[in-house]
């Protein structure tokens, strides 16, 4: 998906801010555009946030195991039996969970330890 790597603690927190601007951004900003996107008769889509502070309604990674976690699948299904605020909210749950895992699974992988910050 993303060509970015991070290694050190700050930028871990750059990609998680972008990421987060990007979800606020759909949800809050372009949500009119998010609604759109999110036809339930498509199959199984995922919002994705990109360090850019950009997002985009897409199918998962197709790579198994995917490069980072993965959103929560199916946002588009529920969204014609909710409505709309709370289907956004639900969608903000799963994102601010996928916001988490990604930096966790960032923070893990690189092992930031207090000593590499000195």
């Amino acid at each position: 998906m993303d060509a970015y790597n991070p290694r050190t603690v700050e930028e871990v927190f750059r990609d998680f801010k972008g990421r987060r601007a990007g979800m606020i951004k759909a949800l809050a900003t372009d949500v009119g555009e998010f609604f759109q996107q999110c036809d339930p008769e498509k199959e199984n889509l995922c919002l994705y946030g990109f360090p850019s502070e950009q997002w985009e309604v897409n199918l998962p990674a197709e790579e198994v195991p995917p490069e980072l976690p993965e959103p929560a699948l199916g946002i588009n299904f529920a969204r014609d039996g909710m409505q709309e605020r709370d289907w956004l909210s639900l969608v903000a749950v799963h994102s601010d969970a996928w916001l988490l895992s990604v930096a966790f699974y960032l923070g893990a992988r690189f092992g930031f330890y207090k000593t590499d910050r000195l």
